[in-house]
């Protein structure tokens, strides 16, 4: 969910590329500085060298994740030498080369290995049809419409014993951000987990006999490749915009609710959390907004829809776009999420926190989990941010890829057994 904050004068260089070439991150550093309760001062930096942010604007006695070139590392570092500060990436290239060292899968073999790398975008979706292979008595592909370069917009549809498409539905998002890799990978360990579990598990078993599950681990395709060819820390869909020539539209804020809430969401094309021309002139928005809506309009109705993102470590409810307002169950939200961060922290002892989305991380207009809860009327929507908490920040290693399913997977066992 996070977003870059770029100087103008490199829009070009970082995200938001014209021109599609290979970016080239080597020799980059990325640092965390503490703000100190100046902000104005860490502001003034970043413009005049033109530096890019992981996690937004700097504000006062908070944290700020910065790229740095290597031919303004020198200057960076006397301009903040009373400022304290740690390293991330010593050099963001050879920690996206590692990141990139993928293992061969083989198609037919939907088994753990594959949580033991990332993988290309064609590999996913293999995985997840060899999946459906594996359990075609409980799982079935589904497409819902197509992304602007024309990919299926694809996911796993999975359910237990009985007629499928008759109990109540639960909807997940990955991938929403194109450059949050770790999303596309938890939550096709959901899937995984859910599908070798049924027969021998007996909480996964009742799970799927209680619920349908529709996941989509990838739900702007055409970002997701273009990290992968061209610019690994991409952010948007690919969408062309009039009058502009810099491409891409934030999905996460191109829904059609609260889509032009000042302070959410940006007006300018070349920024990353750019909300579009109109609400919903994203056609992966329109094809998403259609499909939730559709099954919450059925006999299944929508019991519990869950975006994920990454990174900072959250587990968040309604709603992004405003901090003062709060759903009428909030109170029910917040013991929910309250326990899912206690089941996650169970496993291996990683901390999340919980909150509304605004007040927790930062101001979000447009966002799908406002959407689902106000329009689609589903009973819950959640929003998840995984691993980590900026040490490595977009680019996770491989190695964290099977902890943070695992303990995303506990967090969310505890949802589902305490939904009402």
């Amino acid at each position: 969910m996070k977003f870059l904050v770029l100087a103008s004068s490199i829009l070009g260089l970082v995200s938001a590329i014209v021109v599609p070439r290979q970016a080239n991150y080597d020799g980059y550093r990325v640092v965390r500085l503490q703000v100190g309760d100046d902000s104005s001062k860490v502001k003034n930096i970043i413009e005049e060298l033109s530096l890019s942010t992981w996690n937004g604007a700097p504000k006062a006695d908070s944290e700020v994740d910065v790229v740095v070139p290597a031919d303004r590392f020198s200057e960076f570092e006397s301009s903040t030498a009373d400022l304290d500060s740690s390293i991330m990436h010593e050099n963001l290239g050879a920690s996206i080369a590692e990141e990139t060292n993928y293992q061969v899968y083989a198609a037919g073999s939907a088994n753990s290995t594959w949580f033991n790398s990332y993988h290309p975008y064609a590999d996913h979706i293999q995985f997840l049809n060899d999946l459906k292979n594996s359990y075609p008595a409980n799982s079935e592909i589904v497409t819902i419409g197509n992304s602007v370069q024309g990919r299926p917009i694809t996911g796993i549809h999975f359910y237990g014993t009985g007629l499928k498409n008759t109990k109540p539905a639960v909807v997940f998002h990955g991938t929403v951000h194109a450059r949050e890799w770790i999303t596309t990978m938890v939550t096709e360990y959901f899937a995984y987990s859910f599908l070798t579990g049924f027969a021998s598990n007996t909480e996964i078993r009742n799970l799927l006999n209680k619920y349908d599950f529709y996941i989509f681990p990838v739900a702007n395709p055409d970002g997701f490749v273009y990290t992968q060819t061209n610019d690994r820390l991409w952010r948007k869909n690919r969408q062309s915009t009039a009058g502009s020539s810099c491409l891409g539209h934030d999905i996460n804020r191109n829904w059609n609710y609260q889509w032009s809430t000042p302070g959410g969401s940006s007006t300018d094309p070349c920024a990353q959390d750019f909300r579009g021309s109109a609400a919903a002139d994203a056609p992966e928005t329109v094809a998403l907004a259609n499909f939730v809506n559709k099954v919450a309009a059925s006999a299944q109705k929508l019991k519990l829809f869950i975006d994920y993102h990454s990174y900072s470590q959250l587990f968040m409810t309604p709603y992004g776009y405003s901090c003062s307002v709060v759903t009428a169950n909030n109170a029910e939200y917040q013991s929910l999420a309250r326990g899912v961060v206690a089941a996650i922290k169970a496993v291996y002892g990683t901390v999340f926190k919980s909150g509304p989305i605004c007040p927790t991380i930062y101001q979000v207009s447009g966002s799908s989990v406002d959407y689902l809860a106000d329009v689609t009327k589903a009973q819950y929507s959640f929003t998840a941010e995984l691993r980590d908490t900026g040490r490595y920040g977009f680019v996770l290693p491989a190695d964290q890829i099977l902890p943070s399913g695992v303990e995303a997977f506990a967090g969310l066992r505890y949802l589902l057994s305490n939904l009402r």
